[in-house]
């Protein structure tokens, strides 16, 4: 008999549980679908009419969005800041709310993070570095409205999206360095680690805008902090 009331403590739990995951996957982004259009001149003109794309990767991705949420195909539209995710056969975005601040892509490993930096890039990032003092990504695309033709010697040049080279953010403890551009504004911003930093820069040459090498700095730093 006890046997048997465990097993259906067991049983109820586990149906709860489902239940709760099941209720909160129906809830989110139900009202929150992707407006697959840019407004060019006057008239609307389709993602697939535009040269280039608006995704960091047109691929659905499987990730987590939450804890307690089943896992779901995700991509990242860096052209309107959004995460869509896949549900069946529609295709919804997910809410920027604090519960969906951290996104974590299985294959290829990758995390994308929701951040208030308070500057016009605020929004989604790829997270490189974690950890205390953390490195981000900013990866943006730009719409290049169409140019028609002047006269009937020249050709119009097409609607297009043009990726940006990305931007990165370094994480201090309590702001960011954006674009981090040399030695003496990484030292301004950990002045305790600057005897590191010098040792640090005196060894590796460091090219800010590579993003191995902000990795390797970044590395470095927590585990000097």
């Amino acid at each position: 008999m006890k046997t048997f009331f465990k097993f259906l403590a067991i049983t109820s739990s586990v149906f709860v549980y489902s239940q709760q995951t099941q209720q909160v996957n129906q809830g989110i982004g139900y009202e929150f679908f992707p407006t697959k259009s840019v407004t060019s001149n006057g008239k609307t003109l389709k993602y697939e009419d535009i040269i280039g794309t608006p995704y960091a990767d047109t691929d659905f991705k499987m990730a987590k969005l939450a804890d307690n949420y089943e896992e779901v195909p995700v991509r990242y539209n860096s052209y309107k800041d959004e995460v869509e995710f896949k549900k069946g056969e529609n295709i919804q975005v997910v809410p920027k709310q604090k519960e969906f601040s951290r996104i974590t892509i299985k294959k290829p490993s990758q995390t994308i993070v929701n951040l208030e930096t308070n500057d016009n890039l605020q929004g989604y990032f790829f997270e490189l570095v974690p950890g205390k003092i953390a490195l981000y990504k900013k990866e943006k695309t730009v719409f290049k409205d169409e140019v028609p033709a002047i006269n009937s010697y020249a050709a119009s040049k097409p609607a297009e999206f043009i990726k940006q080279n990305p931007v990165y953010y370094i994480k201090t403890e309590n702001n960011f360095i954006k674009k981090p551009k040399n030695q003496k504004e990484i030292i301004e911003a950990f002045p305790s680690l600057k005897d590191q930093i010098n040792t640090y820069f005196k060894s590796n040459k460091v090219k800010f805008n590579n993003e191995e090498d902000l990795i390797k700095l970044v590395n470095h730093l927590n585990q000097q902090s």
